[in-house]
């Protein structure tokens, strides 16, 4: 049975699922009816960060249009430009034991494509959600919603994947940015 979070709360992975190597990172939301005439593309995307919170280089930016990283240990299913439909929207499938050593930590963000110049942003979003499953066996071990917390903001880190003491542990981040996926790029060095 999975584990529900709330923002802020953190679970151990790794020592609690003896032998987890690979897991699923599943993304989903819907959107309001919304009446601007715009189409909504919501996108999943995935940072490989160091301990300096950084990512290294372009290629440790995993998401529709670089799907994977150098070696093969993060991949993005591909783009979903509708998230109509139940189930996940996105997925990035992790091979924990191949992440490269400098990786501390993987942030999972959800952006709102174009959002700015489409005047749309996470108050039009509903249900969102992270939930993290074991890819072996499709158990749902833990799942984070969002709710409702968001208006403005046109990107959000959804949660992080981390190293701890040689285990992997995840933490329900839920924090939200105005200026989309350019403030996250810039946060993690590369812009």
């Amino acid at each position: 049975m999975a584990i529900n979070l709330s923002k802020g709360q953190k679970i151990d992975l790794t020592k609690t699922n003896p032998g987890l190597t690979k897991v699923l990172v599943g993304l989903g939301w819907d959107t309001n009816k919304y009446d601007g005439g715009k189409d909504f593309d919501l996108d999943a995307s995935a940072f490989l960060l160091k301990a300096d919170g950084k990512a290294a280089s372009e290629n440790d930016f995993i998401f529709y249009n670089n799907p994977q990283n150098t070696n093969g240990s993060v991949i993005h299913s591909g783009d979903n430009r509708t998230g109509d439909g139940d189930g996940d929207d996105e997925v990035v499938k992790v091979d924990l034991a191949t992440v490269p050593a400098e990786a501390e930590k993987i942030s999972f963000c959800i952006t709102i494509h174009e959002g700015l110049e489409r005047s749309q942003n996470f108050g039009q979003v509903s249900n969102a959600y992270v939930r993290i499953l074991n890819e072996a066996t499709g158990e749902e071990i833990v799942r984070y919603d969002l709710g409702e917390d968001f208006s403005v903001e046109t990107a959000i880190v959804v949660g992080e994947l981390y190293r701890h003491s040689g285990e992997w542990k995840f933490s329900a981040v839920g924090a939200g940015y105005k200026d989309g996926l350019g403030g996250l790029v810039k946060d993690f060095g590369l812009a």
